[in-house]
């Protein structure tokens, strides 16, 4: 039980750490320096005030200085964080697989609610996590032995952020191709490519931390857990575009999970 209570105590630091850059990404501001302050008054934030979850609790939700309700996002990507790390530990305990995850759902939590927000994903995130995983599945090749090296976890990184990339891409461009060319439909006021560039970088990040199976497997569930959200946006707020990145990154962790169970229910039925 204690193992468990220090990675969601750890997990919630680390997802007080992600609210920060989820914030201040979209605005091409530093994580790191000022300090953290309220968005509103922009008044520093005491130690005592920037505890994940208790502040919340006794501050009301509300800022001490200028009284302003503080959004249910910074907990919630707190409580998200934190159950997330322990998952992580309960499947991976202590190892390096389980660092190497924490820094992929790091990197879809940021992704994951800056989309929601901006309709934007930061390429700190995508192109940053792609390079990241590259390095640190390749690390996987290493054993003691200095002179020896197994290529294979670095090629499936590689083959993961080609394949991750390329498909969504590939996807986006034969769908607009006969959506808005051969059929002649002209675009809706405010539509753009069906597939952004940024979704096609976040893609590529998740098959550079799962490699080409799992990342085939996380393109091929999205599709299914963002129809039904994009048909209550067209039918409820009559808006045509839904951010993608929440359902890749959702796919992603189901993908790292249950990827063989997945394979296993739909293709060798």
């Amino acid at each position: 039980m204690m193992p468990r209570i220090v990675a969601f105590i750890f997990g919630s630091i680390v997802g007080s750490f992600l609210n920060v850059c989820i914030h201040r990404m979209p605005n091409n501001e530093s994580v790191v320096w000022p300090r953290s302050h309220c968005p509103h008054c922009k008044k520093r934030i005491p130690p005592c005030d920037n505890i994940p979850f208790l502040s919340f609790i006794m501050l009301g939700g509300k800022c001490r200085f200028c009284k302003q309700r503080i959004s249910l996002r910074y907990p919630l990507v707190e409580l998200m964080t934190a159950l997330m790390f322990v998952v992580l530990f309960d499947r991976y305990g202590v190892s390096y697989n389980l660092f190497v995850y924490i820094a992929l759902i790091s990197g879809l939590i940021i992704a994951t609610f800056v989309d929601i927000k901006h309709r934007i994903i930061p390429d700190e995130v995508s192109i940053g996590g792609m390079i990241l995983g590259f390095i640190l599945c390749s690390v996987r090749g290493f054993s003691l032995d200095p002179l020896s090296f197994n290529a294979r976890p670095m090629g499936n990184s590689f083959l993961g952020i080609i394949v991750g990339g390329g498909i969504i891409w590939l996807t986006g461009f034969l769908f607009d191709a006969v959506y808005f060319k051969i059929l002649k439909r002209p675009p809706i006021q405010g539509e753009t490519e069906s597939m952004g560039g940024g979704d096609i970088k976040l893609l590529a990040m998740i098959g550079a931390f799962l490699g080409w199976q799992r990342v085939l497997v996380a393109f091929f569930i999205a599709p299914f857990l963002g129809v039904a959200f994009g048909l209550f946006s067209l039918i409820v707020k009559k808006d045509h575009t839904i951010p993608y990145g929440p359902f890749l990154s959702i796919a992603a962790v189901l993908a790292l999970f249950w990827s063989d169970k997945i394979i296993r229910l739909f293709i060798l039925r």
